[in-house]
């Protein structure tokens, strides 16, 4: 891809209402542009990332035997009165009979309904990508608060509350894959169940100041609980392990409920069992905040001059920059475009800086924008057959023959 057919627009200088890091560098970067409080656009650039995490999420959530599916966003107000969260603040209603949706428990239940005709369906786990909409009081941060968001939600729904255990702990460490896939070291949190949930639930949490919550954590064996519910405050030790407990900032990118029969009972689910007694299935539920997780993504990975985006999730893997004076510039563009053709035929997802600008443009916006691996090629360079190769997170550069781009690409994918 060309940068000047990329739909790429720059800004020199940060916004002046940017809040946080992730929308300083989103909005200058151009991923993101601010609509109004708590919601974005997504440009070509923050899309890419975007469908980069829906990958990974769709294949760890797969490795769970979860199944895809598409719920309206507009439902009807009368499943939140059968569940009594009608009058929850944060629902924007755009009249006396639709509810935006905040979350799904409301649709997913009856609809599950439909398949659940016998204990040999079960377990049954959905999970739907989609827009979320909640009116925030506090809309900030950039993308990790919003009134407008994508959200990964899943619903499981089980025999016994034994099977929901099970298949809890199955989600558990398919979240902390994803998060890792990520780039991300992600705490799993003891927290309370909110208007899900009367159970204690757990969210998933990253370390950053940017976050709106304080976490107790043990570095030694992983234990963390949110200081809302926390007993082990001021540097206790851990129930665990007895080690020292640090406290930290965070930002929650996750989280799970065990939901009992609250919406099953709620939409009378009953299934027959092996004996043909009916039975109402327990159920669970799993969020994992698609943009939220972006803009963490940008919290945690930063520097003076801009992003540094991990492979798995980077717009691009390689830039590829050609520099050099009319004529040269080129010859350098066009050993730039062959290289393109070459690394994408391997699969790698690479940007030409094609514009007609100078080279220190080009290296801050390389930097600006995080992509993982830098190839310079100019007039000295290619007198050798070679470019100058670098990494978004490293000082020092090297020559490196054209030729053996995509293979040291490759080792490092």
């Amino acid at each position: 891809m060309l940068f000047t057919r990329a739909g790429i627009k720059t800004q020199k200088n940060a916004p002046h209402d940017a809040d946080s890091k992730n929308a300083e560098l989103l909005v200058k970067g151009g991923f993101i542009k601010r609509e109004m409080a708590g919601v974005y656009s997504y440009l070509p650039l923050g899309l890419k990332v975007l469908q980069k995490i829906k990958i990974i999420i769709r294949e760890e959530m797969g490795n769970v035997d979860a199944c895809e599916v598409l719920m309206p966003a507009l439902t009807p107000l009368e499943n939140w009165k059968k569940t009594g969260r009608d009058q929850v603040d944060i629902a924007y209603k755009p009249n006396e009979k639709t509810v935006l949706g905040w979350s799904h428990e409301e649709m997913v239940t009856p609809l599950a309904k439909e398949f659940l005709t016998s204990w040999k369906d079960l377990p049954l786990s959905l999970f739907q990508i989609q827009t979320k909409f909640r009116d925030e009081a506090r809309a900030k941060s950039g993308i990790l608060r919003g009134r407008e968001f994508i959200m990964k939600d899943m619903y499981s729904f089980h025999q016994s509350q034994e099977g929901l255990d099970t298949y809890y702990e199955r989600v558990k460490e398919a979240y902390f894959r994803v998060f890792q896939r990520c780039g991300l070291i992600a705490y799993s949190i003891e927290a309370s169940g909110g208007e899900f949930s009367n159970d204690i639930s757990h969210e998933f949490a990253v370390i950053t100041n940017a976050g709106e919550d304080t976490m107790v954590f043990c570095k030694q064996c992983g234990w963390a609980q949110n200081t809302e519910i926390s007993t082990q405050k001021g540097g206790k030790k851990c129930p665990h392990c007895a080690e020292t407990l640090d406290e930290k900032k965070c930002v929650e990118v996750g989280n799970i409920f065990k939901l009992g029969k609250k919406y099953t009972e709620a939409f009378d689910v009953q299934v027959p069992n092996a004996e043909g007694t009916r039975e109402t299935p327990v159920m669970g539920c799993y969020g994992i905040g698609v943009t939220r997780l972006m803009g963490t993504i940008v919290e945690a990975f930063h520097d003076e001059n801009g992003i540094c985006w991990p492979l798995p999730v980077a717009p691009y893997t390689v830039v590829i920059i050609p520099i050099g004076r009319k004529e040269e510039f080129e010859t350098s563009l066009l050993e730039a475009k062959k290289l393109e053709k070459t690394l994408s035929e391997k699969g790698i997802d690479v940007l030409v800086d094609d514009r007609d600008e100078s080279p220190g443009k080009k290296f801050g916006d390389a930097d600006l924008l995080g992509f993982p691996i830098r190839v310079v090629i100019s007039p000295k360079t290619l007198e050798k057959g070679e470019g100058e190769w670098k990494i978004r997170t490293e000082k020092e550069s090297k020559n490196i023959l054209l030729e053996k781009v995509g293979e040291e690409v490759l080792k490092i994918l």
